[in-house]
């Protein structure tokens, strides 16, 4: 196995790590909200360290095809399903967020099979670093009227950037999505 594929397992061995300190934060405290920081920031960074090494020695495989992205997403999907669990985001939210991915998820399938590649688009890409942004900044749960405001505009604009990414992809891929090609 080489190292963007060890990087790449990582992140999922480090998702439980994260959600046990997440989850724990209400009896450990603060420090357990560092640490779970400290995981999910490490786990993040693992994503782009993994992307870039695999690109720069030719190292893309088959395996880290499938598991990087699907490791992202188990990731997120962790944080914010620790977030519903904490009562701080709305489940109807994470379930637009989720359902957005398998969708996304589903439709590269489908087009893999007929060997086309769907790229991540611009919209994407600016959804999923809000996202990651909203979660880091949720995760130390400062407290505080002005903090819940900002965690809600930030909530608030990942799901939009969530809906607006999908309709992107959809608009972008409908060929495919239709059964045809670009």
């Amino acid at each position: 196995m080489n190292l963007p594929n060890k990087l790449t397992v990582l992140r999922v061995i480090l998702i439980p790590v994260f959600v046990v300190f997440l989850l724990g934060s209400h009896t450990w405290g603060m420090w357990a909200r560092i640490a779970a920081l400290i995981v999910f920031v490490a786990a993040s960074l693992t994503d782009l360290m993994d992307g870039k090494i695999a690109r720069k020695y030719n190292l893309v495989t088959n395996f880290g095809k499938f598991m990087d992205p699907l490791a992202d997403k188990l990731l997120v999907a962790a944080a914010l399903i620790c977030f519903v669990d904490m009562g701080r985001i709305a489940s109807w939210i994470v379930l637009i967020i989720i359902s957005r991915e398998f969708i996304i998820s589903g439709f590269r399938l489908v087009a893999a099979e007929s060997g086309i590649v769907i790229a991540a688009g611009w919209w994407g890409k600016v959804k999923t670093a809000v996202t990651m942004v909203t979660i880091i900044f949720m995760i130390p749960d400062f407290g505080g009227e002005a903090v819940f405001w900002i965690e809600q505009i930030l909530i608030y604009a990942s799901l939009i950037l969530t809906v607006v990414s999908l309709m992107d992809y959809i608009i972008k891929n409908k060929k495919v999505i239709l059964g045809g090609k670009i």
